[in-house]
């Protein structure tokens, strides 16, 4: 990888040699393996067992978990914030394996639609919720920074599964609690 980013300089007409950009390809090849950590890792990995005996079958939910990951079509970033509900039927997940999981979708090469449903479908697997609502809303560098380069835009996706899709009161109450709904 760091001799393809070596290559990359010299194609924009940049000289790997000069000082500012001698160490550039490894730290590039560094950067974007952090950028996409989320390919070593699986959901068993990132829950590591965290999921706990619960009696609770009330909407569990956490909402603005920044999320930054990598358009699959340009390799530039979209940055947001993802919420995330689920109805538990005799388990509840760790707190932070939520975060954890929506960070592991999302530190791979993605689409904002495709990310989504795969964060709403891990969470239902692991913990056979009942219902599941995934939303998430980002800004993509890929449309402010070239192309139509419109700077306000922001995308809205959501996923919801089980009785969150189902039943149009279980779904009202988890978008009234991020304050979404009239």
């Amino acid at each position: 990888m760091k001799e393809s980013y070596r290559n990359i300089i010299e194609h924009i007409g940049e000289d790997p040699n000069r000082q500012g950009l001698v160490k550039t390809p490894q730290r590039a090849a560094r950067a974007m393996e952090f950028l996409t950590r989320g390919y070593v890792q699986t959901v068993d990995q990132v829950v590591d067992g965290a999921l706990f005996e619960s009696d609770t079958s009330e909407m569990v939910v956490v909402q603005n978990i920044e999320l930054y990951s990598l358009c699959e079509h340009h390799l530039l970033p979209f940055i947001g914030q993802c919420h995330v509900a689920y109805i538990p039927t005799n388990k509840v997940l760790g707190l932070s394996k939520v975060a954890r999981l929506v960070d592991m979708f999302a530190r791979r090469l993605q689409i904002q639609e495709k990310l989504t449903k795969e964060i709403a479908e891990s969470i239902q697997t692991v913990t056979d919720a009942s219902g599941v609502g995934v939303i998430i809303e980002a800004q993509h560098m890929c449309m402010m920074m070239r192309g139509v380069e419109k700077q306000n835009s922001r995308m809205k996706t959501s996923v919801m599964l089980g009785t969150l899709r189902d039943n149009q009161s279980t779904r009202m109450e988890f978008l009234s609690l991020l304050g979404i709904s009239n």
